[in-house]
């Protein structure tokens, strides 16, 4: 829900010249480019398998990206560079290890790098104009050069040449076991493209060999290979060979195993025989557990999934307790049988060990906070689940009937229960108002309690509305419900390190979403009379469809918008003539670390809706009340430098009267 989490430990690039011309993200990575590992054994040891170079041609450098090991994951900590360059020509846009193991990089070699928008003069920019596809077209743009450099190591051991061919496959066996990545990739391409199955027991040999636990390249690529050649359908030896390589001394070689058994033929017994799910290498552990989706539900696989959800190991690793969540859903009958068993009192209703949605429930130890507002400007500085409580008084005319509790928008997901029955929830849709009906019978003449678990995944969290959001109506009687309400944190979720999961059950949580479900999503434009507004972004051009729109005073609006382009952007709408004001705050956030985080929303007054980053291709709906003032509100892209031209205007007009 949350998409692909950053792993990069920094944010600026290193550049040695002053001589740097971006148009966002300026002084980052905003052309990052030819991301690849050092595979090769030719430059010192804390280079293998653990250096990623990243290009960034707007700086004239290639970046070190030193990967570690975080549990299941990987993060990512500065290396500073590997090549930098004070010459402003210079533009690497790919480095990879070469046939000698050395690194070598592609220099496009061009004064010109910007490709859209048009440079500002204030940005480095220089005459031009934009073109077709909108590209910067300048005389300066260099179309028929570039330079190749090979960055070689000063211990670097010399490397025989090596003339691989199809017709000789004893070299190609031999070369997928090179200490360089890119001989062991081309023998392992021609081995298959050869197409003969000729050398399948020599590759069952390497699969076997078991002397290297660590390094294991002739094993790894043997598999592949084996795969490559449709060895699982073409050979009876082929599954024994790689079932046995289940419980190599290799991790890698064990992942591979895994990887490939579970795209035919892969069955519980399997599984289940040789303990894979309990691998003691994180990351294969991961791909173990993934790969039961690939098998038909199995109450033993479901029930095994529960116990594995229990593991403080499991719940403690982002990946591994996600996995496990996802798997639960092709095996959710035996993992639920399995949840029920250990939990013979539970009920979707009464999901809690504290039981917060009960009537006489002791609150005296609970804080208070005005609603509606994002928890943090309340001074709850946390992502996590919060805990929300209000009792209110209603008239004997208002009890027993049905009833519509309106609680505005809720970042992120929210499970809302009246008087300990559940009446609605709604999961990671932070931006779209609570309506949920009451059933008739429900509601008491007195005391009526409403409580609501709020998980709050990043950025701003709570109920954020309006105070005419939230509210209680059954039939004539309304009680609004802005204003005080009780609240207890129930978890804080950590960064990095600390599973989504951290304190919580994985088990709970999957009953909560998968015994009788309940999302009643209340909030369409038809439901709420809202205007319906459609925005589109368009296609590198850095701009929106729309430069002007028009909403009432007062009155809902929906904003349906759509990014088809290649990169990510936001829509938020602004205070009447702040849209400077806001721009500069983003530009601000894209050296904070936590500026992703952030969305790259800036946290000021002058902000007043707005959107999450919306990946390419994605389409989001931006439900609110539109003010009450009548004027011209910016909208505006705050992805850092995109502002200056991705805005417009949203004009707010009187309300009609009705005829």
């Amino acid at each position: 829900v949350a998409g692909s989490p950053k792993i990069d430990g920094h944010y600026a690039m290193h550049a040695i010249t002053d001589k740097v011309r971006q148009v966002d993200v300026f002084g980052g990575f905003t052309a990052a480019a030819g991301h690849n590992f050092y595979t090769a054994r030719n430059y010192p040891e804390s280079f293998w398998n653990n250096v990623a170079f990243v290009c960034e041609p707007t700086g004239h450098l290639v970046h070190i990206a030193r990967i570690e090991k975080n549990g299941a994951g990987f993060f990512e900590e500065d290396g500073w560079n590997l090549f930098a360059s004070a010459d402003e020509w210079v533009a690497p846009v790919d480095a990879k290890v070469g046939p000698d193991g050395a690194v070598w990089v592609l220099d496009w070699y061009n004064f010109i790098i910007q490709h859209n928008p048009t440079p500002t003069p204030d940005r480095g920019g220089f005459a031009g104009v934009n073109g077709k596809g909108n590209a910067y077209e300048n005389p300066l743009r260099d179309k028929s050069h570039g330079r190749v450099w090979r960055i070689v190591s000063r211990h670097a051991k010399t490397v025989k040449p090596l003339a691989l061919s199809k017709d000789d496959p004893n070299d190609l066996m031999q070369a997928l076991s090179n200490d360089n990545q890119l001989w062991r990739l081309t023998a392992q391409r021609l081995l298959v493209e050869r197409g003969d199955l000729d050398v399948l027991p020599d590759l069952y040999k390497l699969v076997a060999n078991e002397k290297n636990a660590t390094e294991n390249f002739g094993a790894l690529h043997a598999l592949w290979t084996i795969d490559g050649l449709g060895g699982l359908t073409k050979d009876d030896k082929a599954e024994d060979v790689l079932i046995k390589a289940l419980n190599h001394t290799s991790a890698g070689v064990r992942k591979a195993a895994i990887q490939i058994l579970s795209k035919s033929g892969w069955s519980e017994d399997t599984v289940l025989k040789h303990n894979i799910l309990n691998d003691p290498d994180a990351n294969t552990r991961l791909a173990a557990i993934l790969s039961l989706g690939e098998i038909s539900s199995s109450q033993t696989l479901g029930s095994k999934l529960y116990e594995l959800s229990l593991e403080e190991s499991i719940k403690k690793d982002e990946w591994l307790s996600k996995a496990v969540f996802v798997a639960a859903h092709q095996h959710s009958k035996g993992f639920l049988d399995a949840f029920m068993a250990a939990n013979p009192n539970y009920s979707i209703e009464k999901a809690n060990e504290k039981q917060l949605e009960v009537i006489n429930l002791d609150e005296s130890g609970w804080k208070e906070m005005d609603l509606p507002q994002y928890i943090e400007a309340a001074g709850l500085e946390m992502d996590g689940v919060v805990w929300f409580r209000k009792v209110i008084e209603l008239p004997s005319a208002a009890a027993g009937r049905k009833a519509t509790l309106s609680l505005g928008p809720i970042d992120d997901s929210d499970i809302t229960y009246v008087n300990g029955v559940k009446v609605g929830g709604l999961e990671s849709k932070y931006n779209v108002r609570r309506v949920y009906e009451i059933n008739s019978g429900l509601l008491k003449a007195g005391k009526n309690v409403i409580a609501i678990r709020v998980q709050d995944n990043g950025v701003g969290g709570g109920l954020y509305g309006k105070p005419e959001d939230l509210f209680l109506q059954s039939g004539g009687t309304k009680i609004s419900l802005a204003g005080t309400w009780k609240y207890e944190v129930e978890k804080v979720f950590g960064k990095r390190t600390q599973s989504l999961f951290e304190g919580a059950s994985i088990g709970r949580l999957f009953a909560d979403n998968n015994l009788n479900k309940v999302q009643l999503d209340r909030t369409s434009a038809s439901a709420t009379g809202a205007t319906v507004i459609r925005l589109k972004v368009i296609k590198n051009e850095m701009k929106y469809d729309l430069k002007e729109f028009t909403v009432e005073a007062r009155k809902p609006v929906e904003i349906i918008f759509e990014n088809p382009d290649f990169m990510q952007h936001n829509l938020v709408i602004t205070q009447m003539g702040s849209l400077e004001t806001v721009g500069k705050a983003a530009d601000k956030l894209a050296a904070d670390p936590k500026g992703a985080d952030k969305q790259y929303v800036p946290d000021i007054p002058e902000v007043l809706f707005s959107t999450k980053l919306v990946n390419p291709q994605q389409t989001v709906k931006l439900n609110f009340i539109a003010p009450a003032k009548e004027g011209d509100y910016p909208f505006v892209c705050t992805f850092p430098g995109h502002w200056s031209l991705m805005n417009g205007t949203m004009k707010v007009v009187a309300t009609k009267s009705p005829l």
